[in-house]
């Protein structure tokens, strides 16, 4: 599917997604990353969605972002709760979703000005 937003305004915005892939300002990305308005960070983490660590979870936390976006691939798949724990206390909200609807919102945080990040785990 293609997104269009109106307001890019130098912002990493995501402009397509498919099944295996996720563009962003059109240049598609088939890894896992991680998507912040002004920087990506390609090859976060090499985990799936059931398999992520403290350590993948502890780069999340220290983006600077106001909420994170956990994109699990295809369907929906939470990760443990030790490892969700620590966001509540750090003050950034973590939105677990899978990774077509973690791209939609990523795109209407970003316009909005918002700290987010869109960390994108694929199948």
């Amino acid at each position: 599917m293609k997104l269009h937003l109106s307001n890019s305004a130098g912002l990493n915005l995501f402009t397509a997604y498919g099944d295996d892939y996720v563009a962003v300002n059109n240049e598609k990305h088939a890894k896992n990353l991680i998507v912040l308005p002004e920087s990506i960070i390609p090859d976060w983490s090499t985990a799936t969605a059931a398999s992520l660590t403290e350590i993948d979870m502890r780069r999340l936390l220290q983006l600077g972002t106001e909420i994170v976006l956990l994109g699990t691939g295809s369907r929906l798949r939470f990760p443990s709760g030790i490892l969700m724990r620590p966001f509540a206390p750090a003050g950034i909200g973590l939105e677990v979703m899978d990774l077509r609807a973690a791209c939609r919102t990523y795109n209407i945080l970003a316009a909005e000005g918002r700290k987010v990040a869109a960390a994108l785990v694929f199948d």
